[in-house]
């Protein structure tokens, strides 16, 4: 019994480091799309926030068997309780990877991207998420915490970008919409570190069995 639920638990580490890498690969591909006006690119993030939805379903499935069929306790119980908390916010990122690769569609043709810290912010965002990907692989505590620090960064280049588009729309109003659109992008790159953040934290709980409370 105790090695079927180890089989088990394998299964599910191995579907949450595959869910993790879907996740990489559209924020990847909203970066590409933003920055490149790559229609191709717009195309995979729709695709892999739709596989993103059917690995979460998949992962749920499984956890609901484990705690239903084998009862775990102590360790056990806490990693497949952060597996459900981490697949929650992992499917709310492939959300929004989707949401800014839609908007990319209006800014084509513009040169909005070289007048504001936006490949910076989705660079920090997507190296954050990176990293938690990989402290979840290896359960590296001082990795997760890392990834909890640098979003300060993230939010400062949120803070930035927001002062430089309130400039550009001072200087030209006629780019409103652009600016507008831009700053949409930039707040769900923001969401998308808060999300890694919270990843991290179940990291952390997963290992430590203590979890952050919000303030």
């Amino acid at each position: 019994m105790r090695n079927k639920f180890d089989q088990q638990l394998e299964r599910l580490n191995e579907d949450l480091i595959e869910m993790g890498a879907l996740c990489k690969e559209a924020v990847a591909d909203a970066m590409t799309a933003l920055l490149k006006s790559d229609k191709q690119a717009r195309q995979k993030a729709f695709l892999a926030e739709y596989e993103i939805d059917n690995k979460e379903r998949e992962i749920e499935t499984l956890c609901m068997k484990l705690l239903l069929q084998q009862q775990p306790v102590a360790r056990d119980l806490r990693n497949i309780s952060a597996a459900l908390k981490l697949i929650s916010d992992m499917e709310r990122i492939g959300d929004q990877a989707s949401d800014i690769a839609d908007i990319t569609k209006f800014l084509e043709g513009s040169d909005l991207t070289h007048h504001v810290h936006i490949q910076q912010m989705a660079e920090a965002s997507m190296q954050m998420l990176t990293d938690s990907i990989t402290a979840f692989v290896k359960k590296d505590l001082l990795l997760a915490r890392r990834v909890m620090e640098a979003d300060d960064q993230v939010d400062d280049l949120f803070n930035q970008i927001k002062d430089e588009l309130i400039q550009l729309i001072g200087q030209n109003p006629t780019q409103g919409e652009l600016c507008i659109d831009m700053m949409m992008i930039a707040k769900y790159f923001e969401r998308i570190g808060d999300h890694v953040v919270n990843i991290a934290e179940w990291v952390e709980y997963s290992v430590t069995g203590e979890h952050r409370t919000k303030e």
